[in-house]
């Protein structure tokens, strides 16, 4: 009897404390996704301020990822070398990003357009090669328009470099959007929440 008067009151406290949750994380995500949003209309005013912007996400990027390689390490007993020779190679790689941004646009640039390249070969055998369901044609498009952008920006640095940054300005403002929507909709499954631990 006593568990059948328990296990509401618990699910009740536990929904009232996720909508707790919900409520003070939800504006944080819609801050983020501003940030993101005003970083890519910054980036895509093509300023010279914009290329030292897209050379420090690089090298942000690039220490990120070394930091959280290394912190991996720890937690990975098989092939744990590998996390750590790539956890230092990130945080070299971003250190030096940060040091010579006009060498990190040349070779970002350049790995954009090959990137682009391959994987618009890639997506266009799968697209031909895989089996047909009713939307195969889209990785198809996806495939040729990839294969087109990186030919076009594989011609000269200059195209490469307005790739780079078209490309890192257009992630950020579909990032900024997406985190955006994640705060509306955990601000709404905050409010459902509430409700129901107040029925």
């Amino acid at each position: 009897m006593t568990t059948d008067v328990k296990t509401p009151d618990l699910l009740r406290e536990t929904l009232r404390a996720g909508a707790a949750e919900a409520s003070a994380a939800w504006g944080w995500f819609v801050a983020l996704g501003a940030v993101w949003i005003w970083y890519g209309m910054f980036v895509l005013s093509y300023q010279a301020g914009s290329l030292a912007a897209v050379a420090s996400f690089v090298g942000i990027a690039f220490l990120f990822g070394g930091i959280t390689q290394l912190a991996v390490a720890g937690r990975v007993p098989a092939l744990r070398w590998l996390s750590i020779l790539a956890g230092i190679l990130g945080v070299v790689a971003g250190c030096a990003s940060l040091m010579w941004p006009g060498i990190t646009l040349d070779v970002a640039s350049i790995m954009v357009a090959a990137y682009l390249i391959a994987y618009g070969t890639i997506h266009i055998i799968s697209a031909l090669a895989g089996p047909k369901l009713s939307w195969w044609w889209t990785g198809l498009l996806l495939g040729i328009s990839e294969l087109a952008i990186g030919a076009w920006a594989a011609r000269s640095w200059e195209t490469s470099l307005f790739t780079l940054v078209t490309l890192v300005g257009v992630w950020a403002i579909t990032r900024g959007v997406s985190e955006i929507f994640a705060g509306f909709t955990l601000r709404e499954a905050g409010k459902q929440a509430d409700q129901l631990a107040t029925a």
